[in-house]
């Protein structure tokens, strides 16, 4: 009986060594976070655009960098007009992101923007004078 009493306290305590008490325990790891826009002023919508109605919306794929800054930005589908799509790629590209992470880094991520134009309901009075310049240049 003294053997065996023996030989579990020896197990006991070979098996309490492994949990070493006074060492710290590890730090769990950072959770994941996505990618939040922080600075994303709107494009200039040309005033001859939004008076004639025309609006729109283009889709970009972006990258953002671990910075981030974007880094690439590509038209996915524009607004069908050419102009609105390079206002908006221009806004787009000088946008502030608070970049990704994943195990504590940040990380480089891709994500599509939809950037809407929508003309302006009422007009605005300035549209009346654009009309009126148009008309008397024959436009």
């Amino acid at each position: 009986m003294k053997l065996q009493t023996l030989v579990l306290s020896s197990l006991a305590v070979v098996a309490l060594a492994g949990c070493k008490p006074n060492a710290a325990p590890e730090a769990p790891a950072a959770a994941p976070t996505d990618v939040a826009a922080v600075k994303t002023p709107p494009p200039q919508y040309p005033i001859e655009l939004a008076c004639q109605g025309i609006g729109g919306t283009s889709t970009f794929k972006v990258v953002i960098a671990a910075n981030g800054k974007p880094a690439e930005v590509a038209l996915v589908s524009g607004s069908g007009n050419a102009q609105l799509d390079e206002q908006a790629r221009t806004a787009v590209q000088g946008w502030d992101f608070k970049a990704a992470t994943r195990a504590g880094q940040t990380v480089s991520t891709t994500i599509q923007v939809p950037v809407s134009f929508n003309p302006p309901q009422p007009k605005p009075d300035e549209c009346f004078a654009i009309e009126e310049r148009l008309r008397q240049q024959g436009g």
